[in-house]
């Protein structure tokens, strides 16, 4: 697990938020300039948004996207794990690869101790307690 967040992750974090105060459907052009990307990078970063039913995709002239949960629902980790994938809890950040149960790295525990607690803090994190003018910074 990488302890920042990719631009990809930190724009799907801000078009929610976006989405969330549009309160309906925003076209892709409005909500690129909203959070100051292209409309091709959107699309890139919607597509993990509309694949977990997160978000609506309307095609065509009047289409857009609008947010079709609650933001309450989606914490932060659920974004970046939409985005990233699946969270790594099992790499070594000495050496490729896992450590082995039975020879650990010299910073396996201190490691795995924060792992957990980063995994912990951005779950408990719901969008809904973002500001939307605090996420597009």
């Amino acid at each position: 697990m990488r302890l920042d967040i990719t631009r990809k992750s930190h724009l799907a974090i801000r078009v929610l938020t976006e989405l969330r105060s549009a309160g309906g459907m925003v076209s892709g052009s409005d909500l690129a300039d909203r959070v100051e990307t292209s409309t091709a990078y959107l699309a890139q970063v919607m597509r993990p948004l509309t694949q977990h039913e997160w978000v609506a995709s309307q095609p065509g002239r009047s289409g857009g996207y609008e947010l079709t949960v609650g933001a309450e629902d989606i914490s932060v980790l659920d974004v970046i794990e939409a985005v990233e994938g699946p969270t790594d809890t099992e790499s070594c950040v000495l050496r490729s690869g896992q450590c082995s149960a039975g020879e650990p790295c010299a910073t396996h525990d201190a490691w795995s101790r924060a792992r957990t607690a980063l995994i912990k803090e951005l779950s408990a994190i719901p969008l809904t307690s973002i500001p939307a003018e605090r996420a597009l910074r």
